[in-house]
């Protein structure tokens, strides 16, 4: 009679042997080499390029009358955007200014007399004349930047309206930034990449673009690669080009950037299989008999990925069927006529 170790053995063996005897019923493909790009895939948000904005500013202290311009409108060159009129303070100014001016000018006219009578020395008349130059300068000054009267505020070029910061009523000082503009063709597309994908990214790439609910996409170029880490969103920031007139302002994409190639094996992506301890593998048929491969996968392109390992280039690649395969169990193919080459 067997004894209980000896009965264990005898009974793996035999498990052993009915799974090289059975065989599993499949489909394969040969086993190709080749190479697939190396996508990294972002997101991020339309915005104008900081090279294409203007703010309109405020050149005199005064009161917003009226606002024409809105949030998102596109505006033509000299568009109104902004009624500006003088504050209290700066038609004040603008009136001592002018009075200066008269006063100058009489001044002038006096010394002239005075100087037919000998009564009034020539430097006397150029200390006038002086002020009087003063004078009309002053008021020249404050009337290029509208303070005799309300003015208005025209957009410099074609452009987009992205932000207003008054409102009408308000009061604003000299300098105050009143309506942020952008132009049109001047939009480009920031998106976010994790740290560990950035480093292979470099200004140039292509990039494919899909607006966020389409699926046909536009072409771009990677503009600018960041060098920091945003600590809101803990991305790199990475500034893409875009084709003139297609997006709009604060419209969300999808990228892929294509950072280059990746060679190897060229496998579709129902061949990879994952063992127990989470290590891909594929399964091949080496004269017909299962042989399980751990691979490397290199990119994952949709439905094929590029990968890298011990394989065999000339037995075939099992699909259908492969993970019930473990090593030395047979295969067969439901149409043996149609053997992969």
């Amino acid at each position: 009679m067997l004894g209980t170790a000896a009965l264990g053995l005898y009974c793996l063996a035999a498990v052993s042997a009915r799974a090289q005897d059975q065989s599993v019923l499949v489909q394969m493909t040969a086993l190709r080499t080749g190479s697939l790009p190396h996508v990294v895939t972002a997101y991020g948000r339309v915005e104008p390029d900081p090279a294409a904005r203007r703010t309109v500013m405020a050149p005199i202290a005064g009161i917003i009358e009226t606002v024409y311009a809105r949030p998102g409108e596109e505006v033509a060159a000299g568009a109104p955007l902004v009624l500006l009129g003088p504050s209290p303070g700066t038609a004040a100014v603008y009136t001592q200014a002018r009075s200066a001016l008269q006063a100058a000018n009489v001044l002038v006219e006096r010394t002239r007399t005075m100087l037919a009578q000998h009564l009034a020395t020539r430097q006397q008349f150029a200390d006038a004349q002086k002020s009087q130059a003063d004078a009309r300068a002053a008021l020249a000054a404050l009337e290029a930047e509208g303070a005799g009267a309300p003015q208005t505020l025209r957009a410099p070029f074609r452009a987009i309206v992205t932000a207003i910061s008054t409102s009408p009523g308000a009061s604003v000082a000299q300098g105050a930034a009143l309506i942020a503009l952008a132009r049109p063709q001047g939009l480009i597309l920031r998106v976010g990449v994790v740290p560990a994908s950035v480093s292979s990214i470099a200004p140039g790439d292509a990039v494919a673009i899909t607006p966020l609910g389409e699926r046909n996409s536009v072409p771009g170029k990677v503009v600018l690669r960041g060098s920091v880490v945003d600590p809101t969103t803990g991305l790199v920031p990475v500034t893409i080009s875009l084709p003139p007139g297609r997006f709009l302002a604060g419209e969300m994409a999808e990228v892929d950037i294509v950072t280059g190639k990746a060679h190897g094996f060229v496998v579709p992506h129902t061949a990879i299989l994952l063992d127990n301890s989470g290590t891909p593998y594929v399964v091949q048929a080496v004269a017909m008999v299962a042989r399980q491969v751990p691979v490397q996968v290199l990119v994952h392109a949709g439905e094929r990925d590029v990968v890298m390992g011990p394989l065999d280039p000339a037995s075939p690649l099992v699909l259908s069927g492969n993970y019930q395969l473990k090593n030395g169990m047979k295969v067969r193919l439901a149409d043996p006529g149609k053997a992969p080459r």
